[in-house]
């Protein structure tokens, strides 16, 4: 049953504990339990809201995602590096990847301007950071499963011979 909660809670972190309940047909006290020791065990990391910055109006948001060449180091392998980097309150999330580059970097900033000066004062300047390669998000359609698009309806005209 921890997985279906899981699973619904992905979908949507408003449920209630009251709603879980009732689609799962468990009782509230078993629901509250199941959650308190997934959390506690940490598989529940958080609760976090998708929001689409585009549509406010007031704050700008730029976000890019960086290919970056580390050189591992000696017993900790890319996670020393990966933790310098993560703690940058610039940094958003923080991949280990097979292929070409070993790290994918999220960031966001205010602008362009502002993500450049990230890569090149401090994520370029790191020790162990050979290489990067930055990549602006041009447009977001879909994210963590909600589409961020808008349907178009459409407007042609049906014709029949």
């Amino acid at each position: 049953m921890e997985r279906k909660i899981l699973e619904l809670l992905e979908e949507n972190s408003r449920y209630s504990v009251e709603d879980l309940a009732i689609i799962t047909e468990l009782s509230k006290n078993e629901v509250e339990e199941i959650i308190a020791d997934l959390e506690k065990r940490q598989v529940i990391c958080g609760y976090k809201t998708l929001i689409n910055w585009d549509k406010v109006d007031d704050k700008e948001l730029v976000r890019a995602l960086i290919e970056v060449k580390v050189t591992p180091q000696r017993g900790e392998g890319f996670d020393k590096i990966a933790r310098r980097i993560y703690h940058f309150n610039e940094v958003k999330a923080v991949y280990l990847m097979s292929g070409g580059f070993d790290l994918t970097v999220i960031v966001e900033g205010s602008s362009m301007k502002e993500v450049a000066m990230f890569v090149s004062q401090k994520l370029a300047t790191l020790d162990s950071v050979l290489s990067t390669a930055t990549h602006f998000v041009l447009n977001k359609y879909k994210d963590y499963g909600v589409i961020f698009e808008k349907q178009k309806k459409d407007e042609r005209v049906m014709i029949t011979l």
